[in-house]
């Protein structure tokens, strides 16, 4: 267990050591969901009823951005082949690292959210159910998109090929997490859509990890 926090630390250290890389997931979800009202017009009911959407897409978005990096430093420079000869669980490291990745980019985009929900009109009782949903969801994309890292770790193009894998597996929570702050604007409860977002993350903690584990031993063998 000491061993796997100490994984956690020095990826979050890492993390604070790459500043600009670290930030750039938050800066993309800001700055795209900031330049959105100028494509599409300040019309305040529109926007109103696309906010929720759109937040969700640029989560979805710069945790996808973010995600092609969680093993392909470790990867590059040989400490992969280390934490997987270090005799600790693989699952348990894939979750290490992906719980450091989510502290540095899905929760403060969830902080963010009420702001940027606030300035794109979206109605006032569907800006906490937004925010849970996005505590909620954040979480599952970063595992999700951890099994698609492993895959995907050290080929060429990875990138979108890791685009490839990942995106349908992301489009439920997408649904349901936008659903759950549409449902609290209409006053139809968003309980139900935040439970299935609880039941998503719950089925992707061990399952996710024990793929992404899997993974990785196929790549350093």
């Amino acid at each position: 267990m000491s061993g796997l926090v100490t994984i956690l630390r020095r990826d979050l250290a890492l993390a604070s050591r790459r500043g600009s890389e670290a930030s750039l997931a938050l800066l993309f979800f800001v700055l795209g969901t900031v330049l959105f009202p100028l494509g599409i017009g300040p019309d305040p009911n529109m926007l109103a009823r696309a906010g929720a959407g759109l937040l969700w897409v640029m989560a979805l978005l710069a945790s996808l951005l973010s995600i092609e990096k969680l093993f392909q430093a470790d990867w590059e420079d040989g400490s992969l082949d280390l934490l997987v000869l270090s005799g600790l669980p693989l699952a348990g490291i894939v979750l290490a690292k992906t719980a450091a990745h989510w502290l540095v980019t899905g929760l403060p985009m969830a902080i963010a959210s009420p702001l940027l929900a606030l300035l794109l009109n979206v109605d006032a009782k569907g800006v906490a159910a937004l925010s849970l949903a996005l505590l909620l969801g954040t979480p599952t994309l970063s595992l999700i998109g951890a099994v698609g890292a492993a895959l995907t770790v050290g080929a060429r193009r990875g990138g979108v090929l890791l685009t490839l894998l990942v995106l349908p597996l992301y489009i439920p929570v997408l649904i349901f997490g936008a659903g759950a702050a549409e449902s609290a604007v209409a006053a139809q409860g968003a309980r139900a859509h935040l439970l299935v977002l609880a039941a998503f993350l719950l089925a992707a903690l061990p399952l996710c990890p024990w793929a992404a584990g899997a993974a990785l031993r196929q790549s350093v063998e």
